[in-house]
């Protein structure tokens, strides 16, 4: 089964590990179905271990980055944070204009939005125009109230516990 009878807009929010994780999980379980999938980064370079994985599963899964090596902080933006921003929700625009994806992942978007990068507006605007058998999801920390209010779900992902906390350094292959 290709496609959907009907799509609903989706965010994954919180300080808790797993939103883009989720997200991925999704995208695969599509790809199964044989729906297509286009994934849009804010705010990652194509360094990831998902990059190397999901290039394999092309054409189902598509997945384009646009972001700046290292941690993007409100103290550090550059004019080439807002650039990429741009640039990246511009892709996402032509992606649901051309019909090119059943879901649609807006992966950090929410981080973009809470740096000042994008404004709700413009991103309230994309929720508005998906396509009505498009599913599209919403990825990344301080999700604003505006965007949770027009989801359809809305999973928070909240630390109880991590070892970050005890010291354990990030690592290849899980948090990267």
């Amino acid at each position: 089964m290709a496609g959907l009878q009907r799509g609903l807009v989706q965010v994954y929010t919180g300080e808790g590990k797993g939103k883009t994780t989720a997200a991925f999980g999704l995208a695969l379980r599509a790809a199964g179905h044989g729906m297509k999938v286009v994934i849009v980064q804010f705010l990652k370079t194509a360094d990831y271990g998902e990059h190397k994985a999901l290039s394999r599963l092309a054409p189902e899964i598509r997945l384009k980055a646009f972001g700046r090596r290292g941690f993007v902080r409100r103290q550090g933006l550059e004019p080439e944070d807002y650039e990429m921003a741009r640039e990246a929700l511009s892709f996402a625009r032509e992606v649901m204009v051309k019909g090119e994806a059943d879901i649609l992942i807006l992966d950090e978007i929410n981080v973009a939005l809470h740096l000042g990068l994008l404004r709700e507006e413009e991103v309230l605007f994309l929720l508005e125009a998906r396509p009505p058998k498009m599913e599209l999801v919403l990825t990344g920390r301080g999700a604003p109230e505006r965007i949770l209010a027009a989801a359809d779900l809305v999973t928070e992902m909240r630390p109880l516990k991590h070892p970050f906390a005890e010291g354990v350094a990030a690592r290849e292959g899980i948090e990267f």
